[in-house]
């Protein structure tokens, strides 16, 4: 196997680019590294944006499964979520959301964070709903 052949091996993002933000100084501790709970609210934004086109309305976060921190996120990196449906079930919506981020020095970009996300569809008076078909 040849270099190129491992470059074309890099991994990529799982699923569609949903929301992209850059890491500021206010979301991180003294040692210059985000906040993890900045992070899961970026992913949390971005679930919803994906599992509200599916409801095709109001959803609410119901659990974060199976959350992994790879990587620390240092300021000023772009921070890119993507996102991926799962399963949709009566009410329900799971989403497994990835975010990578592009470090603004080294302009290298890794995954960072993933975790699965369920929402469910709520009606105007946030009562569960069906997911439309």
């Amino acid at each position: 196997m040849t270099q190129e052949d491992l470059e074309d091996k890099k991994p990529i993002p799982n699923g569609e680019l949903t929301l992209q933000t850059v890491a500021m100084p206010k979301d991180a501790n003294a040692s210059g590294d985000i906040f993890g709970g900045w992070l899961v609210s970026q992913m949390d934004l971005a679930g919803a944006v994906t599992a509200h086109k599916i409801a095709r309305g109001r959803v609410a976060t119901v659990a974060i499964d199976s959350m992994v921190f790879i990587a620390p996120v240092s300021i000023g990196s772009t921070v890119s979520c993507y996102t991926k449906l799962m399963k949709i079930g009566r009410s329900s919506i799971r989403i497994l959301v990835e975010v990578w981020a592009c470090s603004a020095v080294s302009m290298s970009q890794a995954k960072v964070t993933e975790g699965i996300f369920t929402f469910v569809a709520i009606d105007e008076n946030r009562r569960t709903r069906p997911v439309p078909k």
